[in-house]
């Protein structure tokens, strides 16, 4: 760690009061980014309220199914046969996340990774709020090239010695957000939390083992491996009212109205969208001219919904904005 690196490793005599008590630094590895996925390696390290170290965590987990990404992640089925079962180390994993804020690096993935795990072992994570890095460095407009770990932990010196593996990944990371953490405080910079909600319920989707030959040896075929979103498609009833046209900045929505969403959202993007729904918005899982609004956390991302919104003039507005106008929509009838 360079501590003279600049303002962002100094320590601010003046501590934020409202700023957190604790943190959890998590990273997870896992079969693949599909819903049904599951988590095969945990870490934590359990920070202070100013970032220093308390301790450290890291555990392999038996996912009871085909390990995915193996050329990634490094773990083959021989590997993580004797694991334990996710719900064996809940407890543990509980007491690691119990009262602290949960911080990692694209902090919606780990969240809801973790989040299915515990509601498929019937139990609740103890988290409430999630700090996510990439948006903290945002906050902070640090001149990183990207927003992988890699170009985070160089910029503040951290040396990554095995990328992808639980528990080097969660140091790198504790090691990155000290800095960063100092440097909100020394700038009264509002911390970007949000807030988590546990799952309640699961049921999952019969994903069989892969048997027979496979590249790298000793598992199973990838099959099951979807490098694609982790969020099932799901049917929606039809929008009842017509589409109005174009959100008009400083105006409500209208229900009616053609909406869409591109990138991570703090809030689960199946709920963010059942709230639209619930206020009369249509929801569309594209972009074209009939396209009233696209909601993104990241306007400069690059997606192709990003891409079509420029071309078309489609208005944007980020998640926390969209969040305000769903609290007045105005009835299809209004003029």
């Amino acid at each position: 760690m360079l501590e003279d690196r600049t303002a962002e490793a100094s320590s601010p005599t003046q501590w934020p009061a409202a700023y957190p008590k604790g943190y959890a630094v998590v990273d997870v590895e896992t079969t693949g980014l599909a819903r049904d996925d599951r988590i095969i390696s945990a870490a934590v390290y359990r920070l202070d309220a100013r970032g220093e170290v308390e301790d450290h965590w890291y555990t392999l987990v038996n996912p009871e199914r085909d390990p995915g990404p193996v050329w990634i992640h490094g773990l083959t089925s021989d590997v993580l046969e004797g694991a334990p079962l996710f719900q064996n180390i809940a407890e543990e994993f509980s007491a690691r996340l119990e009262g602290r804020v949960l911080v990692a690096h694209n902090a919606v993935f780990d969240w809801q990774m973790i989040a299915r795990e515990y509601a498929r072992a019937e139990r609740e994570a103890p988290v409430r709020q999630r700090l996510c890095t990439i948006a903290l460095s945002k906050e902070l407009a640090l001149p990183l090239p990207n927003h992988k770990l890699e170009s985070l932990a160089a910029h503040f010196g951290v040396v990554q010695q095995r990328a992808h593996h639980a528990l080097d990944d969660a140091r790198v990371l504790a090691e990155a957000f000290r800095p960063s953490l100092r440097a909100a405080a020394s700038q009264s910079i509002r911390l970007p939390l949000h807030e988590c909600r546990p799952l309640t319920e699961w049921t999952d989707r019969a994903v069989p083992r892969q048997q027979g030959s496979s590249v790298g040896g000793g598992y199973g075929g990838y099959s099951s491996y979807r490098p694609t979103s982790w969020r099932p498609a799901r049917k929606r009833p039809a929008c009842p009212y017509p589409n109005p046209g174009r959100y008009e900045e400083g105006k409500p929505l209208k229900q009616g109205m053609r909406v869409a969403f591109s990138g991570d959202t703090s809030t689960e993007r199946d709920l963010l969208e059942d709230r639209a729904i619930e206020a009369g918005l249509h929801v569309a899982t594209s972009i074209s001219r009939l396209t009233s609004l696209l909601v993104t956390n990241d306007p400069d991302s690059g997606t192709s919904k990003v891409v079509k919104a420029r071309q078309y003039g489609t208005p944007v507005v980020d998640e926390a904005a969209f969040g305000q106008l769903l609290g007045n929509v105005a009835p299809a009838s209004e003029d």
